[in-house]
């Protein structure tokens, strides 16, 4: 298909996303894709691992592709995005735990539905341009893609600070907040795919990572601790308004859904403990998208962003005071449309 190239060279399971135009984009169609070759190469002995790259120098991949999402839900029709989100975080888990190296090559923008593709691997490459970020809140989602998985790791309350603020992380900081592995400049990507390709073996990589320059994130760590630091959405605003050490998260929190971000700050407390597993992750995050369109704002927010532009969403609890009976009909259980993990 024009806009995925997947194909084997060497011992390599190879994987191109090639629509530039779009910032590549992620359709049903290529998670499709991607899934049915992942699978084939499990089994396949002359495969040792898989290299994942994208076309372009703006991006990876800035997200999924939403327009036919909002074209089915503002006729009523919730079944294809609950079976676009349903599939594509069986495939987010078959990266996770795939039992071969998943090499990802992260240039540019990974947002979104890219980070379900590019940072669930075993190697998450990042470089110069590298900027990663969660932004679904500003269009009535949250993060999901298994990403509430990598935001409950991160340290201290960088999960609630990234997944509400849609903060755009650059190398060092993915690397420190957990989304990235390695920091290796740009221009010897190319070579390195090569490398990989003839040998199969992902043990080289490391022989080229070079150090970062410093995170940022790591930097504001301990006020982000103290500010992100409450029980709900309210309490993580009100801690803003009293403290000027965080300008830009207030504001940018200002332009996001807030049903979205009080769930978010909710789903990682739940998530956070000894049991957390990226399959308990994405049965959360299903709960919110399964409910996203017919409940949630995410077709307001796909209209003010995406289709009138009008960046003037009309939001439930415009005045960020979210009940928790709301974030909890978002979030419980979904009885016979559970999410599950078995292969057809």
């Amino acid at each position: 298909m024009p806009d995925i190239d997947i194909r084997t060279t060497g011992r390599a399971g190879r994987i191109t996303l090639s629509r530039p135009k779009a910032l590549n984009a992620m359709s049903y169609d290529m998670c499709m894709a991607i899934d049915t070759a992942l699978r084939n190469w499990r089994e396949d002995d002359a495969i040792d691992l898989i290299v994942i790259d994208a076309e372009g120098d703006k991006a990876f991949c800035a997200g999924g592709d939403i327009a036919d999402l909002y074209a089915s839900g503002i006729k009523k029709d919730f079944d294809y995005g609950r079976k676009f989100w349903r599939d594509e975080y069986r495939l987010n888990a078959l990266i996770f735990e795939y039992p071969k190296p998943v090499v990802s090559f992260l240039q540019g923008f990974t947002m979104g539905g890219g980070v379900g593709i590019g940072c669930h691997g075993s190697h998450r490459i990042v470089g110069e341009s590298s900027k990663i970020a969660l932004p679904e809140c500003s269009i009535g989602l949250i993060p999901d893609i298994g990403s509430s998985l990598m935001l409950a790791l991160a340290p201290g309350r960088l999960g609630e600070y990234l997944g509400t603020t849609g903060h755009r992380m650059d190398a060092a900081d993915a690397i420190y907040a957990g989304f990235a592995d390695l920091y290796i400049p740009i221009a010897q990507w190319p070579d390195l795919i090569e490398m990989l390709e003839a040998s199969g073996d992902a043990g080289l990589l490391a022989d080229h990572a070079q150090t970062p320059p410093d995170s940022k994130l790591q930097q504001l760590q301990p006020e982000i601790d103290v500010t992100f630091d409450g029980e709900t959405l309210g309490d993580i605003l009100t801690n803003l308004r009293h403290r000027d050490t965080l300008p830009d998260a207030l504001s940018n929190m200002g332009r996001n859904a807030p049903l979205s971000m009080g769930c978010t700050v909710e789903l990682l407390h739940r998530l956070r403990g000894e049991n957390l597993t990226l399959r308990k992750a994405l049965d959360l995050e299903y709960r919110f998208t399964f409910r996203a369109m017919e409940h949630g704002d995410f077709l307001e927010g796909i209209r003010a962003q995406i289709i009138d532009k009008d960046r003037n969403p009309n939001w439930q609890f415009q005045d960020q005071i979210v009940p928790a009976v709301a974030v909890s009909k978002m979030l419980q259980p979904l009885g016979p449309d559970t999410l599950t993990f078995e292969e057809d």
